[in-house]
């Protein structure tokens, strides 16, 4: 645990379990630590409904943690199942009711019991794939994700190693029979291990190489946050201004990594924009002035407007391309298009039926201009002011917080929402990059 450090003073840690030998000897281990920090743990379990034993399954496991003080939550995903990538989106769903209960909880600790052969078989998975370094540097013993951190403290121990110390508690386990089913790319990898072990091709030289990949991720991570830091002026309206010449002055290497990590946070995206169309964007930033605006990611491209921005580039969202419009209720937060955190005040005024919250729309912004002609000479730029967040009820537009703009004579949007911080899925170079407008109260 001092290798995932630091921790707060009794933490509070949350541990995915779902009863199989890896997260059971890690809730186990878990639980004592937290116990010698005079903290707290809860263990949580996901029934993705695909199994009908699962159910009995979970409700078993209970029954074990409940008999070593351990409390645990079962976490349901309601949702309609696919028909295609199962597995990949059933681990999404996973995390995310995972991360909305650690969310409520005020959790920002989350352990996750990957072990050595994981790591290995994730590197094999991405050497079949043609992953580049980043790929190939695996799973992090940490990774930050929005408001948690991810931790994977068993990441260098052997399963042998986990299955002795449940052997020792004389604690059992659940076998999930999705581990023997080669429908899946990493079950048949599996099978070939034991032959890729006789031609020196083992578990723990995998894992060594994938940490010798982590150490040169590590250190473009570095360098691309330097890059970002001197390059990008990040604004709360959720869109960049950029400096292309501190770009094409980089490596290119290291360009087209803060280059995509500047696409996927202000596209609030959890992947990567395809290598292809991220180099034929970096080609054309090469030009002077960028030739014509460009999309990528669900974000527009193109040369900032005006002569306060003369040379400067401009990245904002596609407004067609945001999230749909979701239901709010008064005091209710919600996150919106992978890219903003929403919490509204409990008592609105000259509110009419259903409210929602979606992008402004070039409708909206022209209802908005001809309710508020002052509206017009804000110096926010035009290709973001569409993509903005808005607040509807039945008779229209309520709020556009980034406007100040509540419904009403010289209604602020204050009056409606409390705060509006941008905090995309992917944080720039890093945690903690997020941007806040924050109305102050005043007691």
């Amino acid at each position: 645990m001092r290798a995932v450090a630091p921790f707060e003073t009794k933490p509070h840690l949350a541990v995915a379990v779902s009863g199989g030998a890896d997260s059971m000897a890690l809730v186990l281990l878990a639980a004592r630590w937290a116990r010698q920090c005079r903290g707290s743990l809860t263990a949580l379990s996901v029934d993705h409904g695909l199994r009908p034993e699962a159910r009995a399954e979970l409700l078993r496991v209970r029954r074990w943690l409940a008999a070593r003080g351990i409390a645990q939550r079962i976490l349901v995903w309601r949702a309609p199942k696919p028909s295609a990538n199962l597995q990949a989106e059933a681990r999404e769903a996973r995390y995310r009711l995972i991360e909305e209960w650690c969310e409520k909880a005020g959790v920002i600790h989350l352990l996750v019991a990957h072990q050595a052969e994981d790591q290995a078989e994730t590197f094999l998975l991405r050497l079949a794939r043609g992953s580049g370094v980043y790929g190939l540097a695996a799973m992090a013993p940490m990774a930050e994700r929005a408001g948690l951190r991810l931790l994977r403290p068993l990441l260098s121990l052997p399963r042998a190693r986990l299955l002795a110390t449940l052997t020792a508690c004389k604690q059992e386990w659940i076998e999930d029979p999705s581990n023997d089913d080669s429908r899946y790319a990493r079950v048949r990898l599996r099978t070939l291990m034991p032959a890729l072990a006789q031609e020196g091709i083992e578990p723990a030289r995998l894992f060594a190489t994938a940490a010798r990949f982590a150490r040169v991720r590590a250190a473009l991570e570095e360098e691309c946050a330097r890059l970002l830091a001197a390059a990008v002026e990040l604004r709360p309206e959720g869109y960049a201004l950029c400096e292309p010449a501190l770009f094409r002055a980089a490596p290119e290497e290291i360009a087209l990594r803060a280059l995509a990590s500047l696409i996927q946070s202000l596209g609030g995206s959890t992947h990567t924009p395809r290598l292809e169309r991220l180099t034929r964007l970096y080609r054309a930033l090469l030009g002077r002035p960028l030739p014509a605006p460009r999309t990528l990611g669900g974000c527009r491209i193109l040369a900032a407007p005006g002569r306060r921005w003369r040379g400067r580039l401009l990245i904002c969202r596609e407004w067609r391309r945001a999230g749909p419009a979701i239901a709010l209720a008064p005091g209710a937060s919600a996150e919106w298009d992978g890219r903003f955190r929403l919490r509204l005040e409990r008592h609105l005024p000259r509110l009419s039926g259903p409210l929602s919250l979606a992008a402004l729309g070039e409708a909206g912004w022209a209802e908005l201009a001809a309710k508020r002609p002052d509206l017009r000479a804000t110096a926010l730029p035009a290709a973001v002011r569409p993509s903005l967040p808005a607040l509807r009820d039945l008779d229209g537009l309520l709020a556009v917080p980034h406007l100040q703009y509540g419904r009403g004579q010289d209604q602020a949007a204050s009056l409606y929402v409390r705060a509006l911080i941008f905090h995309p899925a992917r944080a720039l170079a890093g945690a903690g990059r997020t941007v806040a407008w924050r109305q102050e109260r005043i007691s």
